[in-house]
C-alpha cells in the first residue's frame, strides 16, 4: 500500500493498487478510469457496484471484492470519519434465527457488511464514542443506595436468627483452627480498606470518563451486595469465633398490630445505624450472622480491581500497593475470625469473576451484539449502563486547571438549560393567556 493517504488517492494511484493486488487486467483499469474511482470511492465500494461496471466475469468480481473489503477493513477509522459506517446496516454479521452466516442470493452482500459492526474501530479496540450519561451514573447510585438499605435491613434480621453459640460452636476451619485470633485485626482490614477508598477517590477526581466509571463502580457493587442479601436469608452459619458474643435481641411476644408496628420501627431504626455506618465496626457497628460471604472482602476487592483496570499499565507501584492491600485486609478479616475461610473465598471469587464478565462483555462489544436478546435478559444492567459503549475506556486523565474548566462549563450550561425552559414555560403561558382572551373577546 502507498504511504499516502487512502482519502487523498487519485484514479492513478488506485490503478496502482490494482496492479499490486494483482488486478492489472486492462478491462478492469478501464473501467476504473471511466468511473473516475479514486481512494474514497474505491473504500466505498461494494460488489453490486462492481457489477454495474459492467466487469462480466464472476471471479473478476470476487477476488477484487476481497481486495477492497482487505483495505475497508484496514482502514476503517477512515471509513468512520467519511461518514460511510453510518449508511451501512446495523443487523449482526450472524444471522439471528440460525446463529450462521448467511451465503444465499443476494442476502450475501447486505450481511457481509455487518461485519463492519463486530469489529472494533481502533487497532488496540479503544472505544470512539463515550458520552459521559451523567443521569445514568445517578440512576446507578440510586440502585447502590436501594441495595445497601435492603443489605442493611437483611443484616438486622440475620442478627436476630443467629444460632445459639453454646449448641451450635464454631465450625471446623483449616485456618481459624491454626492461627491464633488477634483482637486488633479487624479494625486493621477496616483501614486498609479505607486506604483503598482514598486511592479509588483519587482516580475518580483525575479520569476523564469519570462518570462512566462510577455508574460501573455502583452497578458492581449493588449486584454483589444484593447477592450477598441471598446468601445471608438462605443459610444461617455458626459464629466462627467463641470471642464474639452473639445473641439475638430479646423479641417479646408479638400479639398486636402495635407490637408489630413497634418491631417493624425498631429494625428500621437499627438498620439506619448499620447503613449509617456502612456496616464498619470502627463506625460502631457491630453485627453477627451476616456470614457467607464476607461483605468487607467485596468491598476490599472490588476497590482493589477498579483501581488497577482504571490507571495506565505502567503504575506498577500503585497496583502492586492495592494488590498488597486487598490481600492483607483478607488476612486481617481470617486474623480477626470474623469470618469463615469459605466466606472470603467465595466473596473474592463472585466479585473478582463479575467485574471480569462485566468487563469483558464492555470491552468486546462484538460479544454482546451477536447475541443481544439474551444479553438484555441476562445482563439488564449491563445492557442499560453500556448501550452508548462501543470498546474499551482509555485510561486518561485531567488537570485541576481542566476539571475547574469543565465544572463552571457544566453549571453554564445547567443554567442556561433551566433559563431556556423558564423563557419556554413562560412563552407558552403567555401565548396561552393570549388565546384564551382572545377566545373570550369573540
Amino acid at each position: 500500500m502507498r504511504p499516502k493517504n487512502i482519502a487523498d488517492w487519485t484514479t492513478n494511484d488506485v490503478i496502482s493498487w490494482l496492479t499490486q493486488h494483482g488486478h492489472g487486467d486492462p478491462l478492469v483499469v478501464s473501467k476504473f478510469r471511466e468511473h473516475q474511482i479514486d481512494g474514497k470511492a474505491l473504500l466505498t465500494l461494494r460488489e453490486e457496484d462492481l457489477k454495474t461496471m459492467s466487469l462480466y466475469t464472476i471471479g473478476v468480481i470476487k477476488r477484487l471484492n476481497i481486495s477492497i473489503r482487505q483495505l475497508q477493513k484496514d482502514n476503517l477509522q477512515l471509513l468512520l470519519e467519511l461518514g460511510y459506517l453510518d449508511l451501512l446496516p446495523t443487523h449482526n454479521f450472524f444471522n439471528t434465527k440460525h446463529n450462521d452466516i448467511t451465503f444465499s442470493g443476494g442476502a450475501n452482500d447486505g450481511s457481509m457488511d455487518h461485519e463492519f459492526y463486530s469489529a472494533s474501530i481502533s487497532e488496540d479496540g479503544t472505544a470512539s464514542h463515550l458520552p459521559p450519561e451523567i443521569w445514568k451514573a445517578f440512576i446507578s447510585l440510586g440502585y447502590l443506595f436501594i441495595v445497601t438499605w435492603i443489605t442493611a435491613f437483611v443484616m438486622v434480621i440475620v442478627h436476630d436468627r443467629v444460632p445459639d453459640m453454646k449448641k451450635y460452636p464454631p465450625l471446623p476451619d483449616i485456618f481459624l483452627d491454626n492461627v491464633p485470633h488477634i483482637p486488633w485485626a479487624f479494625d486493621m482490614c477496616e483501614v486498609t480498606g479505607t486506604l483503598l477508598f482514598a486511592i479509588w477517590l483519587l482516580v475518580l477526581i483525575f479520569h476523564k470518563y469519570r462518570f462512566i466509571l462510577l455508574r460501573r463502580f455502583f452497578a458492581l457493587s449493588g449486584t454483589v451486595f444484593l447477592l450477598r442479601c441471598v446468601t445471608m436469608l438462605i443459610t444461617s452459619l455458626s459464629v466462627p469465633g467463641a470471642h464474639l458474643q452473639c445473641q439475638p435481641r430479646n423479641n417479646p411476644a408479638i400479639d398486636s398490630s402495635i407490637s408489630l408496628y413497634n418491631e417493624l420501627y425498631n429494625k428500621i431504626e437499627l438498620a439506619y445505624v448499620i447503613w449509617r455506618g456502612a456496616g464498619m465496626s470502627i463506625q460502631g457497628v457491630r453485627t453477627c450472622g451476616d456470614y457467607m460471604f464476607s461483605g468487607h472482602t467485596v468491598a476490599l476487592t472490588m476497590l482493589n480491581f477498579f483501581i488497577t483496570e482504571y490507571t495506565p499499565r505502567q503504575f506498577y507501584f500503585i497496583h502492586t500497593f492495592t494488590w498488597m492491600l486487598n490481600m492483607f485486609g483478607i488476612f486481617f478479616i481470617l486474623a480477626a475470625h470474623e469470618h469463615y475461610s469459605i466466606d472470603v473465598f467465595v466473596a473474592f471469587y463472585i466479585t473478582s469473576r463479575l467485574f471480569l464478565y462485566y468487563h469483558t462483555l464492555a470491552n468486546n462489544q462484538a460479544l454482546m451484539q451477536r447475541d443481544s436478546n439474551r444479553t438484555r435478559v441476562w445482563f439488564p444492567l449491563f445492557s442499560f449502563f453500556e448501550s452508548s459503549v462501543d470498546g474499551i475506556v482509555p485510561n486518561e486523565y485531567e488537570t485541576p486547571s481542566k476539571i475547574v474548566c469543565n465544572m463552571i462549563n457544566t453549571i453554564k450550561d445547567t443554567g442556561n438549560y433551566l433559563r431556556s425552559c423558564f423563557l419556554t414555560t413562560k412563552t407558552h403561558e403567555k401565548l396561552n393567556g393570549d388565546v384564551n382572551t382572545t377566545k373570550k373577546k369573540l
